[in-house]
């Protein structure tokens, strides 16, 4: 069955995580995916470990980099270059995530590229943008997370600041570029020609504040950092339990409200004028909370969550990644796989959340093995075993 992206060909230049993930999804889709990376080291994730296969690729560089094929070149030298641009003219998307002007030394920025192939979505990734006071520089995920207000408003209400526990600015980084790859194909089948895509890591951090944002612009005072409560809603936070359990209440109308304080024989809170609204239970959430909190220490979790959920109240527990795993409903939606690498190496994954009735996502192909694909990609270029030979005896691939 052919994939919802079948017949696009995708030039990844990127490495590390933003831009390899765009590529991975897009290859997912059903897009042809060739990753170029350096001769001899390539991803500097794939030795990001432990934990690693067998054979020593870590796990950071099969998070993603599944359905590619790896190409060596080293982009420094002419040759190298021109194997690129070869590749390029016949591609309909690149993706790079180099510094600003970082590939125009090589011939291989928009501009050439374009001349060479008009219908070329070019996609840059970089941390500040192509321009603004800070464009040149380097972008990393926990920088942006402190300077673009996520940190500020992640972790205890009396601690420091936390970082989201994933690098989360370069995955919607990535999410956003692999959607705005898609929508410039759909405005080149209107006007016949590419387009060149800016995508900045702190531009999409902060876009993705979404509801505190808002918060901000709206009610012009500056989002405090609340732990695990909630800005715009009360209760919606995470509650301890006897035995030393916690679970997550998600209150999310004063329906819900009253049910949780039937459950807990508690409905003089529900009655309580402070607390007949979210609004009044946000402006009095300091009083209502410590009553809620000394309420759910009764009960073990599961006993609580049981009730609660007998009752409609939105809750869950708090799983380790493990626990998230064995989830049956994970189980059930199939978001583990099991590849097979061309050693015959098992390579766990996790699947593509995307579910698709006609064009489903495919799994092809595990992460490739650094350089797995140059010969067959170089051949098809036109360079037969000679010319590849001596492209490996100059370093070039």
């Amino acid at each position: 069955m052919a994939g919802a992206l079948s017949g696009i060909k995708v030039l990844d230049l990127s490495r590390v995580l933003a831009g390899p993930w765009t590529g991975q999804l897009l290859a997912d889709l059903g897009a042809e995916v060739i990753k170029v990376e350096r001769p001899g080291s390539g991803d500097d994730t794939r030795h990001w470990s432990p934990p690693s296969l067998a054979d020593g690729t870590a796990a950071y560089y099969l998070a993603a980099n599944r359905g590619k094929q790896s190409l060596t070149v080293d982009i420094t030298r002419p040759a190298g270059q021109q194997i690129v641009r070869q590749l390029a003219a016949e591609c309909d998307v690149l993706l790079e995530n180099y510094k600003v002007g970082g590939l125009k030394k090589y011939g291989l920025d928009y501009d050439s590229l374009q001349q060479l192939n008009p219908r070329l979505v070019y996609c840059s990734i970089t941390g500040f943008g192509q321009d603004g006071p800070y464009a040149e520089l380097p972008g990393y995920d926990y920088i942006v997370q402190g300077m673009s207000g996520l940190m500020s408003i992640t972790g205890p209400a009396d601690g420091e600041p936390h970082k989201v526990g994933v690098a989360v600015t370069d995955l919607f980084t990535g999410l956003y570029a692999a959607n705005a790859v898609q929508a410039a194909l759909l405005a080149r089948q209107r006007t016949g020609v590419g387009q060149y895509i800016d995508m900045a890591l702190f531009d999409c951090a902060l876009a993705m504040l979404a509801n505190v944002n808002m918060n901000w612009l709206v009610g012009g005072e500056v989002p405090p950092r609340l732990g695990n409560a909630h800005p715009n809603i009360v209760p919606y936070q995470v509650f301890k339990t006897a035995g030393d359990g916690h679970f997550i209440l998600a209150c999310g109308n004063d329906k819900q409200f009253r049910a949780v304080c039937e459950v807990l024989q508690l409905l003089q809170l529900a009655d309580d004028e402070r607390f007949a609204s979210n609004p009044k239970r946000v402006q009095h959430r300091a009083t209502l909370v410590p009553l809620l909190a000394e309420a759910f220490m009764a009960r073990d979790r599961d006993e609580w969550l049981k009730l609660l959920d007998a009752a409609g109240v939105p809750c869950g527990p708090i799983n380790t990644v493990a626990e998230a795993f064995a989830d049956p409903q994970i189980c059930h939606r199939g978001m583990q796989l099991q590849l097979t690498d061309s050693k015959g190496q098992n390579v766990p994954q996790v699947a593509c959340p995307i579910k698709m009735s006609a064009t489903p996502p495919q799994y092809l192909a595990p992460p490739p093995a650094l350089g797995e694909h140059t010969d067959a990609l170089l051949q098809h270029l036109g360079y037969d075993a000679v010319a590849i030979t001596q492209l490996r005896a100059a370093g070039t691939v």
